[in-house]
């Protein structure tokens, strides 16, 4: 299981956040949050969002740190991309 994050340089509700992605699926990108004990409230379409006072917790948990754009393309070659705008149906 892999699943990556960003650095907590997105702002908003006075923090800063990361974004949590799988580039296999939902299922296990909802396994990983669910271990760490990530409210299902702070999955947005397709990512987690992380606020950056977990991010190291998120790391040692094993999520590989990568930039917001590589968050982007991983999403995109996987399928697994789902833009503000768009509904799509999750695939697992």
């Amino acid at each position: 299981m892999t699943v990556y994050i960003d650095p907590p340089t997105w702002p908003g509700h006075g923090r800063m956040w990361s974004h949590l992605v799988s580039d296999v699926s939902y299922d296990e990108l909802h396994a990983f949050a669910e271990k760490l004990g990530v409210p299902s409230r702070a999955f947005e379409r397709d990512h987690y969002d992380i606020p950056s006072h977990r991010y190291a917790e998120v790391v040692a948990a094993g999520a590989v740190e990568v930039s917001s754009r590589e968050v982007v393309q991983l999403l995109t070659r996987a399928g697994l991309r789902r833009p503000k705008g768009r509904f799509q149906r999750p695939s697992s």
